[in-house]
């Protein structure tokens, strides 16, 4: 299966998406018997706010005051949903970024790949099941047995592909060291 990875990088009506990722973490939640409480939810939310993966400190940068009390949500709460949503297969993380994406097949066994454009930073989660076999066949001829996979790949999206003389710029997610 090969996802559609263009949504990822065109203007669209993005609150479809985030619904649509809120209705299956809770389908998913409710299966698995675990609670998706408000702070779960809302961090959820956040990281499906647009198609940029977001480091834990851009997530308490963006989640609003806490409701009634006026507090700000602060990073070790923020990093127990985050533990909780990795859990659950409702988030994936980008290690070379240090930073989280929404997992638009939760509930399903693969092994994603991420397209990364260099210059805007979105990120599309892409499943290709010939990419996962082929990793897992050389892995068995060496003797080698794959845990977890995940391929990181840079380049340009479409819309920056457009964009004449694109800088050649690393990606960068701002995070704070103790992430």
């Amino acid at each position: 299966m090969l996802t559609n990875s263009r949504l990822a990088y065109h203007s669209h009506d993005h609150k479809r998406c985030v619904n649509a990722a809120l209705q299956r973490a809770q389908v998913l939640c409710n299966d698995n018997q675990a609670r998706l409480t408000p702070i779960r939810e809302a961090v959820l939310r956040t990281i499906w706010a647009n198609h940029r993966p977001l480091g834990a400190y851009d997530i308490v940068d963006k989640m609003t005051l806490n409701g009634s009390s006026g507090k700000r949500i602060q990073a070790p709460t923020v990093y127990r949903a985050i533990e909780f949503l990795l859990e659950q297969g409702l988030i994936h993380r980008i290690a070379s970024l240090n930073a989280y994406i929404g997992c638009p097949f939760p509930g399903n066994n693969h092994n994603d790949f991420f397209l990364i454009c260099r210059a805007c930073g979105s990120a599309a989660v892409c499943c290709a099941e010939q990419l996962s076999n082929m990793v897992s066949h050389t892995a068995e001829r060496t003797g080698f047995k794959v845990e977890d996979q995940a391929i990181e790949i840079i380049g340009l999206c479409p819309e920056c592909q457009q964009t004449p003389n694109q800088p050649p710029e690393k990606v960068t997610v701002k995070s704070n060291n103790n992430e």
